[in-house]
């Protein structure tokens, strides 16, 4: 019996391992746009009434607020579908891409964002 269960705890320890392995290069290397200090300069989607804009805030971001007015009502709430749909046509007909966000944290509260288009460099 404990050689079974020095076994069991032995492929436990070894499937942990494996799995840490496995998370940590993901953990370490964010890459895309829901990453620590916003690299694609996004907006959230609808803007919300109790979210002041960025003091960098991108043009589309200022149109899309100026287009959709910034909501108080809750994910989830027959106001809020409307809000959303207005604001991502915006985004999407200025040009920017909308990002659904799976995982949300303190950083990306907002469950969907709209990344600005870059402006095309010139030579």
């Amino acid at each position: 019996m404990p050689l079974l269960s020095l076994l069991r705890m032995s492929v436990i320890f070894a499937f942990s391992l494996g799995l840490i392995a496995f998370a940590l290069p993901v953990m370490a290397g964010c890459e895309g746009c829901l990453c620590p200090g916003d690299p694609c300069r996004l907006c959230p989607l609808p803007a919300m009434e109790n979210d002041p804009p960025k003091p960098d805030e991108p043009d589309l971001c200022a149109r899309i607020r100026q287009k959709v007015p910034p909501t108080s009502a809750q994910p989830g709430s027959n106001e809020y579908f409307p809000n959303l749909d207005k604001s991502v046509m915006v985004c999407v007909n200025e040009g920017g891409d909308v990002i659904r966000n799976k995982q949300r944290s303190a950083e990306y509260p907002a469950r969907f964002y709209c990344k600005p288009p870059h402006p095309v460099k010139k030579d």
